[in-house]
């Protein structure tokens, strides 16, 4: 069973790159067609944002192997990853029935865990939201944001735009750090002012205070939205390739690699939750 984990908080940053508080775009954004645009896909992001926990999706996860597939679905207020292909390949019988097995084991627990146990596994999910949306404003003190044109992409018209670091940007917290090396791209339906896609890179190496550890030139993200039903728009696709320095002296690269289909939105129940697959 892949335990349900929060992504890394870098990923939190390029999709958090679109949700900045409106009122504070106008205050940055020098170009009206700017302010304009930043501030309506800030609207729709912050819908698709809320509108997320209540879907269910299938994940497939690159890894050394090949890949791994799991339906991500809620069960009593936090995700679980249920096992459902390898490789792209549906799992033998056996192996089938005892993820199955899993998931009704994870039902049960959850079901008679005590209201202290419940809370802390509710906690921990509804932290890692509530820290994505403590960076939300600090994204229009750290980038300036210019619209370069409009562009075509996956046969939708979108307004192209670039992020920069904002000079003078003077980061309160370790997560928002590595904002001060970073560059990005985006593009936003023209229509709909959903985010279609979203790339960063950082331009000059980081230091994690705290961590010892500095991102270096080089770790780029690329993350791609897709409209899901009821004028929302969830995640693709999502790549991540990192360069740092631990002890700021050994260097180490990952990578990460996860694709997303088959949204189906989900009621409160288990039941339910599952009927979606």
């Amino acid at each position: 069973m892949k335990q349900t984990r929060p992504k890394m908080d870098l990923k939190r940053i390029v999709c958090l790159l679109s949700v900045v508080p409106a009122g504070a775009v106008a205050a940055f954004c020098q170009h009206p067609d700017v302010q304009t645009i930043i501030q309506r896909s800030v609207q729709a992001n912050q819908r698709d944002f809320a509108a997320a926990p209540n879907y269910s999706y299938d994940e497939c996860d690159k890894v050394a192997q090949g890949t791994r597939t799991y339906r991500v679905m809620m069960i009593d207020g936090s995700p679980y990853n249920h096992l459902i292909a390898v490789n792209k390949k549906a799992l033998p019988e056996a192996k089938a029935r005892q993820q199955e097995q899993q998931l009704q084991q994870e039902i049960a627990k959850r079901k008679s865990e005590s209201t202290a146990d419940r809370k802390k596994r509710i906690s921990s999910y509804e932290r890692d939201r509530k820290r994505d949306h403590t960076m939300l404003d600090q994204m229009a003190l750290a980038f300036n944001f210019e619209l370069l044109g409009n562009r075509k992409l996956g046969g939708r018209d979108v307004y192209y735009l670039k992020a920069t670091p904002r000079p003078g940007y003077k980061p309160p917290s370790m997560d928002a750090q590595v904002l001060t090396g970073m560059t990005g791209h985006l593009w936003i339906d023209r229509n709909t002012f959903q985010w279609i896609k979203v790339t960063a890179r950082v331009m000059k190496p980081v230091t994690i205070e705290g961590f010892l550890a500095q991102v270096e030139p080089g770790t780029n993200f690329e993350l791609e939205m897709m409209p899901v039903g009821d004028g929302i728009w969830l995640e693709k696709h999502y790549s991540m390739h990192a360069h740092s320095k631990v002890l700021f002296l050994f260097n180490r690269s990952s990578s990460e690699e996860e694709w997303y289909s088959n949204y189906k939105r989900i009621s409160g129940s288990n039941q339910e939750t599952r009927a979606s697959r």
